[in-house]
């Protein structure tokens, strides 16, 4: 079987396909319309289902002809047929899975064949027309054994006419779908490198003279009074008759044209309310009906404005914040297969959790995507199928030693960046690429040009800059001057070309901290443009702890839009039945590792506490306290609190409900009002409001009374351990030592207190063992994705491998108590010392210990990932605390929990990481306890209770692999080091490190047996 070399044509995208046009399905004038199932048109035979398919590991060994293909396999389409184990899964990041070469791919590169046979009663005078919704990455086209055509650009529509290959009866559908092509140059995007049929085929039944293209523009007055809508129409042959009617957001008949005979028709004048302006928070829809001869298309139109106002991002005249998610196509068992149902329970997750805009990252979703937005309402950035970051990996230039012993040679290394840049830049400057750009750019835009939810167009993702991307800039703004034009890599500049970022309406950067943005803004009055996070808050394991900076630092600057977190789900595929994988697992030599499970939901889109996080910092309503008095403030872009939102409130007082109440206030987007409560002047105790922001009516996605966030004000923290029932041995202790321990006792109590370590080895009260193996000092934490860069510093300097030990002990008698004076360190093999530390172990003959320490930092060693005491405990115990709960928090993540009392299992707690690491612990605590200890300390301090040790999470790849302590694994930590989201993103804030160099810390034991 010989196929032509289009695959590596870089000038040659599609062969015999139909031009680009807008999305539409046409239905008979008989059949009952509903935009989410096209496949009830008579004229739209959906091809779905089982194929038949042979594979070839190489395309070199295909048969002489078709009729050799075996086709011993059946796949089920839409799908990828690594999903059915044909071929392996491999993921990677940034590097290309095959050798840089453009334009040419491996000669033996796999090919997937689908076979399908349908029966087709031709009708007379009539077009059928194959569309191929998304095909990775190119495909050839046979109906009955005659070539048809070529299609690339995998995640666009390919459409052939293919009237005149059909016979009247059954007839072969075949198709070859290659692995690689030279246009996978351009789709080096950041997931699992897939292939096959992933989208919906189907046939559309056209007639002799059909509507080609469908373009829809609107207008609105500068006071949004009213609007006018502009239709042109584009035939295959000359105009025909066309009935048009317009109907209101409430489905009431609001104009019609009958008959007309041009290719333009207009409504003009349409009166407008407020609420008749789509936005993501009303998206209110006008519906079109076109009519002729035997078709009605019917599209769904919003009246909205986008635009830039003294670099202020505008949407209807407000300022607009994009609080949104990069997302891809990806499911553990569906790969790039995704359905509307899966589709939609992804938006009906972001709608509940405050997320209002979505990037396609990074290429275009089902033409279907942006139709559920408009109806839903979220704000897109449309991104075209474009990604080369692969070519900046061809830098082999290797930086000198000077850089690696982090000696300043500054020369040295700006050389290696620029070198780097050009490279990034080869696909943007090479003009034999500018067809592949444009043509992937116009894909793109005139499929979904008709999309009210589309704000803004995204040239691609990640491939430098220069003349070709300028050229496709310049194209987008001609063609529609009515949406933005974004596109990050434009902050590249090659070392030959000086960028013109003209037809750029957004500066865009990713990953960029808060530091950055204020710069940006340093001089407000230059600002020329809207500042975008494209990419931001990298939401990799347990992440996004800078959430909070990031909104305050976005509503510090009315030029600052918002940004998009990377990203929304986890990638991973299934290594067998409840075993998921990512890059490595697969059996690939060159991936990514586990860089893909970087979502905020799970592969199967289970909220991770990230999530959480990012509901509560986005929630539409904050208050704050201030003289006395509670102000709320209105985040909604165009909504009156009191159309959406009643508030619930709560004063605690030392955890008692003592006032509690609903107000439902007036106040305008982006204003403020006084909430009418009364708060106590002085308390002397622990007093806070709970602030609750429940939805007054129903909206789509959200269920009854939807939560949109709270607030929880401390009013006081002053609170006092409450006196428990405990056993008062009044007995004196005694104590005796040998040569590894000092032992002390009395009836009821035992405890041995290490000679060479300095910790206490054994606590017995009652005859019971409190502890299971030795106190432990505790400095480190098992690494978050986010520690991925940290970790290197700190197993450096043996944090991973410390280990107390003992330079002097001493003690005294008290009355019945004994208390010890310990100097020691804490040190590792190979390493300079960590730090000195002084403890005081105050054992009471009362049944209670006072841990007192001071500790002294090393003075140029990194931060600390954390610094308490481990607990070896009883299996299965349950704990109440006081603290942040119920979700994990940190210094830096703790947004989406509140004060309050808990109760916690060390399984309950443990959070299921797909790699596992550092999770469940619980900021700002004033104790733990059950019905056999109790701990507090004079300050909150923070703890976590795990069935798994440290050690264990550090050092297993996935959770699967996990093996249970024998014990629960209790830390009490006087503090822990935050989270950030440093995987891919800006270092740890220095206020979330723990860097002190001197720490004290305190802790009261109570046994209560």
């Amino acid at each position: 079987m010989f196929l032509e070399n289009y695959y590596q044509e870089p000038e040659v995208l599609r062969i015999n396909a139909e031009a680009n046009h807008s999305y539409f399905i046409p239905f008979n004038k008989t059949d009952l319309f509903n935009i989410f199932k096209r496949e009830e048109s008579s004229f739209f035979t959906l091809l779905n289902g089982e194929w038949q398919f042979e594979f070839y590991p190489n395309v070199q060994d295909l048969p002489q002809n078709i009729e050799q293909i075996p086709f011993k396999h059946k796949i089920s389409i839409p799908s990828n047929w690594q999903v059915f184990g044909f071929d392996s899964h491999q993921y990677t990041n940034i590097n290309y899975p095959f050798p840089f070469d453009p334009p040419f791919v491996p000669l033996d590169t796999p090919c997937g064949v689908y076979q399908k046979f349908i029966n087709i009663n031709l009708a007379s005078n009539k077009h059928y027309l194959l569309n191929f919704e998304g095909v990775d990455s190119c495909l050839y086209l046979y109906v009955n054994n005659k070539f048809v055509g070529y299609g690339s650009i995998s995640h666009c529509t390919n459409e052939f006419d293919i009237t005149s290959y059909l016979i009247n009866g059954e007839n072969k559908l075949t198709i070859f779908v290659l692995k690689w092509s030279v246009g996978s140059y351009f789709e080096d995007q950041d997931k699992f490198r897939m292939s096959g049929i992933f989208r919906d085929v189907y046939l559309l039944e056209r007639e002799e003279n059909y509507i080609r293209d469908i373009e829809i523009s609107t207008t609105l007055s500068t006071d949004l009074s009213q609007g006018d809508i502009n239709i042109q129409l584009t035939f295959t042959k000359e105009s025909q008759s066309i009935n048009a009617f317009l109907f209101d957001p409430k489905g009431n008949l609001l104009a019609k044209q009958e008959n007309c005979l041009q290719e333009n028709i207009c409504f003009n004048e349409i009166k407008l309310t407020q609420d008749q302006l789509w936005s993501a928070e009303n998206p209110a829809l006008y519906c079109l009906h076109l009519e002729s001869k035997e078709e009605r298309i019917i599209q769904y139109i919003g009246f909205r404005r986008i635009e830039i106002k003294n670099a202020v991002l505008m949407l209807n005249n407000q300022s607009l914040k994009f609080k949104g998610v990069n997302r891809h196509d990806s499911d553990p068992e569906t790969g790039y297969a995704i359905s509307i149902t899966q589709a939609l329970r992804d938006l009906e997750l972001m709608k509940q959790h405050n997320i209002n805009a979505i990037r396609t990252a990074h290429y275009p979703n089902s033409p279907w995507f942006s139709e559920l937005c408009d109806h839903y309402g979220f704000y897109l950035i449309s991104e075209s199928d474009i990604e080369c970051h692969g070519a900046a990996m061809q830098a082999v230039i290797m930086p000198e030693p000077s850089i690696f012993l982090n000696v300043e040679n500054q020369n040295e290394d700006q050389r290696i960046r620029q070198a780097t840049i050009d490279h990034f830049c080869y696909f943007a400057r090479e003009p034999i690429y500018q067809t592949q750009l444009l043509e992937r750019t116009k894909a793109n835009i005139e499929r979904d040009k008709n999309r009210t939810s589309i704000l803004i167009w995204s040239l691609g993702n990640e491939s430098g800059y220069g003349e070709n991307f300028e050229t496709c800039a310049k194209w987008v703004k001609q063609r529609d001057p009515k949406r933005l034009v974004h596109y990050e890599s434009s902050i590249y500049q090659h070392s030959e070309h000086k960028n013109d970022t003209n037809n750029l309406d957004l500066y865009s950067e990713m990953y960029s901290d808060t530091d950055v943005i204020d710069a940006y803004f340093s001089n407000e009055e230059q600002v020329k443009k809207p500042f975008l996070l494209c990419e931001y808050s990298h939401a990799m394991g347990n992440s996004n702890g800078d959430m909070e900076d990031y909104f305050q630092i976005f509503n510090k600057y009315m030029g600052c839009c918002g940004g998009f977190i990377w990203e929304w789900c986890d990638h991973a595929q299934y290594i067998q039945a409840n075993k998921l994988g990512y890059g490595g697992d697969f059996g690939e030599k060159l991936h990514d590792g586990n860089f893909c499970v970087d979502g905020l939901v799970s592969p199967q889109r289970k909220p991770h506490s990230n999530l959480l996080e990012v509901k509560n910092v986005n929630r539409p309503v904050r208050a704050k306290l201030e003289k006395g008095q509670i102000f709320i403030h209105n985040y909604f872009d165009f909504t009156n609190l009191k159309d959406a939102v009643e508030i619930q409130y709560e004063l605690v007082a030392n955890m008692c409900v003592i006032e509690q109440g609903v107000f439902i206030v007036d106040c305008p987007a982006h204003r403020s009002t006084i909430l009418p409560i009364s708060i106590p002047k002085e308390y002397k105790e622990l007093l806070w409001l709970n602030l609750t922001y429940i939805s007054i009516k129903k909206q789509p996605l959200l269920p009854e009374k939807h939560i949109f966030g709270f607030d929880q004000i401390i009013l006081s923290e002053n609170y006092t351990t409450e006196n428990r029932d405990k056993n008062i041995f009044s007995e004196k202790l005694i104590i005796m030592e040998n040569k590894k321990n000092f032992i002390i006792q009395n009836q009821n109590c035992y405890y041995e207190l290490n000679k060479l370590t300095g910790v206490i080895d054994q606590i017995k009260v009652k005859g019971k063992n409190i502890i299971h193996q030795p106190l432990e000092w505790n400095i480190w934490r098992a690494p978050t994705d986010n520690d991925r860069l940290t970790r290197n510093q700190w197993q450096s300097v043996g944090y991973d491998q410390a280990y107390s030990r003992v330079y002097s002990i001493n003690f005294r008698e008290e009355k019945n108590d004994i208390i010890f004076f310990v100097k020691s360190s804490i040190v590792a093999a190979g390493k300079s010392k960590i730090m000195d530390l002084d403890v005081e172990y105050h054992l009471s003959a009362e049944g209670k210990i006072t841990i007192k320490a001071n500790a002294y930092v090393g003075q140029y060693l990194p931060y600390l990932p954390r610094f308490g005491l481990r607990f070896y405990l009883d299996k299965g115990q349950e704990f109440e605390y006081l603290g942040y709960g119920e979700n994990e928090s940190y210094i830096d993540k703790h947004h989406s929990a509140k004060l309050g009392k808990y109760i916690v299992s060390a399984e309950l707690n443990h959070i299921d990481y797909l790699k596992p690491q550092e999770n469940g612990s619980h900021f700002n605590c004033h104790y733990i306890r059950n019905n056999i200890i109790n701990i507090t300390s004079s300050k909150p301090f923070s703890f976590n209770l795990s069935p798994y040790t440290q050690e264990e999470l550090t050092t297993k790849n996935h959770n699967y692999e996990l093996v249970r302590s024998d014990y629960d694994i209790l830390c009490i930590d006087y503090k822990m080091s935050g989270i950030g989201s440093n995987s891919c993103g800006p270092n740890l804030k220095t206020k979330y490190r723990l860097a002190e160099k001197h720490i004290k810390f305190n802790l009261d034991l109570v046994f209560l047996i």
